[in-house]
């Protein structure tokens, strides 16, 4: 990747960025209730000149477009707001809650990983047998599965089978390593579960065109054996998709797994932001997105660069 090439996607990416963050200011100010409501209640013992001093201290008494403008100011001199609600500075909610996102995201990745793309291959080299029907079918269920009834299914089982077993709330890495584990395992196999499904479908996809490429058939000619040909020259040709979708989702589960978060009570980016849009507490919630949106464009880049690891053909300029 040449270092122009960085410099422009970068570029490129900055009107994306602040057009997602100016879309979502306008859209969350327009939802009705603010946050000034949301902390009255339905029980008001304050006069009408108490709640406009309320609006005027957080700044909700100027127009909308004054109001982007004062954030864009303040994100140029590196001030990402302070939360309405808890009073703390939005950068330190995202560093603390970040972590588990993260965390969560890549031990997923890691079960879709390691159940998709064997599960892909196997199905794609026994095309149209009773295994690859097997593997379709359950790559149908899984695709057609919510991600909360899997987990709700999972939390039975384990509660049932493991006495003792801790399903539920966080523990960091660095108090207790093994309980970490033990608390990600099931919200991690549960969104693994569920993206190993669409790499499966892919990998099975991509194996079969690359299956039928004259230079596979030459190497079966040639003696090749089974294993080298399907490891060394096939999947290595059938993996820059398989990358793609990887990417997109690994950006999805950054993005925050809202509903897995939610059930399995981790404090992560996706509940972080829920609560957010539950107070209407707008500074969380614009710099949270943004960060969002700057990751998504982070994975692509990376992903580009992979490419050209992949496949020295791929040249990016």
């Amino acid at each position: 990747m040449s270092f122009g090439y960085l410099i422009r996607r970068i570029i490129t990416s900055i009107p994306t960025v602040l057009f997602v963050a100016f879309v979502v200011f306008i859209i969350i100010h327009l939802v009705p209730g603010d946050v000034v409501d949301m902390m009255l209640g339905t029980q008001n013992y304050l006069t009408q000149e108490q709640i406009q001093e309320l609006y005027k201290q957080y700044g909700l008494d100027k127009p909308l477009i004054v109001q982007f403008g004062v954030w864009l100011k303040n994100l140029v001199t590196l001030d990402f707001g302070t939360s309405l609600r808890s009073g703390k500075k939005v950068a330190a909610l995202i560093a603390d809650r970040f972590p588990v996102t993260l965390e969560l995201s890549i031990l997923s990745m890691f079960f879709a990983t390691i159940i998709g793309i064997p599960l892909g291959i196997i199905a794609a080299i026994k095309k149209n047998s009773f295994t690859d029907g097997l593997v379709r079918v359950i790559g149908l269920v899984g695709l057609s599965s919510p991600s909360f009834w899997v987990g709700a299914i999972l939390i039975v089982i384990f509660a049932g089978l493991f006495k003792g077993f801790n399903i539920f709330g966080y523990v960091r890495m660095q108090e207790d390593f093994l309980k970490n584990l033990q608390v990600m395992f099931l919200p991690s196999l549960t969104l693994g579960l569920m993206l190993s499904a669409q790499i499966m479908r892919m990998t099975r996809s991509s194996m079969l065109d690359v299956l039928q490429q004259e230079y596979i058939k030459t190497a079966k000619a040639k003696g090749v054996s089974y294993s080298k040909l399907i490891g060394k020259h096939a999947l290595k040709n059938a993996l820059i998709p398989i990358i793609t979708l990887s990417g997109i989702q690994l950006g999805y589960l950054l993005a925050g797994t809202i509903v897995i978060e939610n059930m399995f009570a981790l404090p992560g980016l996706g509940r972080l932001l829920l609560q957010a849009v539950n107070e209407r507490d707008y500074p969380v919630i614009q710099f949270v997105v943004m960060f969002i949106a700057l990751i998504i464009v982070a994975l692509n880049i990376v992903v580009d660069f992979i490419y050209t690891l992949i496949d020295p053909r791929v040249e990016l300029k």
